[in-house]
């Protein structure tokens, strides 16, 4: 059980998704195509900004002393930096890597899998995450909820 918990984690299922839209853009394009330098470029900016939210997240939660693992309850609330904009920098940064690299890799028939993932993301850590939250921070959980929304 203890296993499935570290491999149930949003590294392994963003992975996992990007494996589908590599293997879907290396031997099922069905002659679709993004259209060129327009989507490597917006694909590059897409994975840059992804990355950049997922570092300031990380550097304000380690600044806060306190967790970033998905299944475990934070000590403190972060409230400052990137998380005063969206409540889940890191995984809107996942979100914007996967679209970004179904961009660079030219993966029409794989756009479905970025609604899928996040579906999966809400599920599976975001709402359980945050009843956790919930319970642990109480009124500053509803105020801090009531002033940042979800995503962006």
């Amino acid at each position: 059980m203890r296993l499935m918990r570290w491999i149930d984690m949003p590294p392994v299922w963003l992975f996992a998704c990007l494996i589908l839209a590599w293997l879907q853009a290396s031997y099922l394009t069905y002659g679709l195509t993004f259209g060129g330098a327009w989507a490597d470029f917006l694909g590059g900016i897409l994975v840059g900004g992804g990355i950049l939210l997922m570092l300031l997240a990380v550097v304000e939660m380690r600044r806060q002393h306190t967790t970033i693992i998905p299944h475990q309850t934070p000590s403190r609330l972060v409230q400052s930096g990137i998380f005063s904009r969206s409540r889940n920098p890191i995984y809107l940064g996942d979100i914007l890597v996967l679209a970004g690299l179904i961009l660079r890799f030219d993966a029409v028939l794989s756009l479905p899998l970025v609604p899928i993932f996040v579906w999966i993301l809400e599920r599976r850590f975001i709402e359980p995450e945050e009843n956790r939250m919930r319970r642990t921070f109480r009124q500053d959980w509803a105020r801090y909820e009531g002033k940042v929304r979800r995503w962006v």
